[in-house]
C-alpha cells in the first residue's frame, strides 16, 4: 500500500486533486477535483503510470497494471457527494455485506484514505497499533477546494463508520449546516471515478 499511497501523492498536480481514494483486490476507487476533462484525463493517465511503475518495481514484474479506460462521473448535489464519499471510503464494508459479513462497527479501512477523512461522525479508534502507525503517516491525499467536497454534503451528515454502501437507511441525526456560501461559477465538480 505504501507504494501506491506515494503514487497518489506524487500524482498531486494544482488542477488534479485525489481526495479520497480506496485500493480493492481487483480495482481503485477515487474522488478527485479535477479543473475540466483535460485536466482529469491527463491526471489519470500520469496517476495511472506513476501507480503501475512503483508496483511493477515492488513486486519485481514489467508490463501493464491498469486498465487504459476508467469511468467517471461528475458529482453535482451535496447528497451525491456524501453517496460517492460513503460508497469509495466504506467499499469494503459493501463487499462483506454482499458475502453476508460484517466488519467491526469502528473498523476503517487502512487501504483507503479514511484515516485521514475529516467527515466521520464519531472520531476514530487509535486502541489499534496499525490504526496509530496509519494516522502517524503523512496523507496522500489533499484537502477539497469545492464546496461540494468541504460543506455541501456536510448538510446530509457526517459519516458513521458502519455504514454500508448500497444500504438504504436515514441519514444521521447528527446532520450539522454550515453556512458556507454556494460556489462560485470558477469552482470545479468534484468527480467519482472508479477505475
Amino acid at each position: 500500500m505504501s507504494v501506491i499511497r506515494a503514487a497518489i501523492a506524487a500524482g498531486q498536480k494544482d488542477h488534479f486533486r485525489v481526495v479520497e481514494f480506496n485500493v480493492l483486490w481487483d480495482h481503485l476507487h477515487f474522488i478527485i477535483e479535477a479543473d475540466d476533462e483535460v485536466a482529469l484525463a491527463r491526471g489519470m493517465q500520469g496517476l495511472g503510470v506513476r501507480i503501475a511503475r512503483r508496483v511493477n518495481k515492488h513486486v519485481g514484474r514489467t508490463g501493464k497494471l491498469l486498465a487504459e479506460r476508467y469511468h467517471a462521473r461528475q458529482l453535482r448535489t451535496p447528497r451525491e457527494v456524501r453517496i460517492a464519499i460513503r460508497y469509495v471510503l466504506l467499499n469494503r464494508r459493501h463487499h462483506a455485506a454482499q458475502r453476508g459479513q460484517r466488519l467491526a462497527p469502528f473498523w476503517i479501512d487502512p487501504c483507503s484514505s479514511a484515516a485521514w477523512f475529516d467527515g466521520w461522525r464519531d472520531p476514530i479508534r487509535t486502541h489499534a497499533p496499525w490504526v496509530r502507525q496509519l494516522l502517524g503517516w503523512t496523507p496522500p491525499t489533499v484537502r477539497p477546494r469545492t464546496w461540494l467536497l468541504t460543506t455541501g454534503w456536510r448538510r446530509h451528515g457526517l459519516i458513521a463508520f458502519d455504514e454500508i454502501p448500497g444500504e438504504t437507511r436515514p441519514p444521521p441525526s447528527t446532520a450539522t449546516a454550515s453556512s458556507s456560501p454556494r460556489p462560485t461559477a470558477k469552482s470545479t465538480s468534484p468527480l467519482s471515478v472508479f477505475d
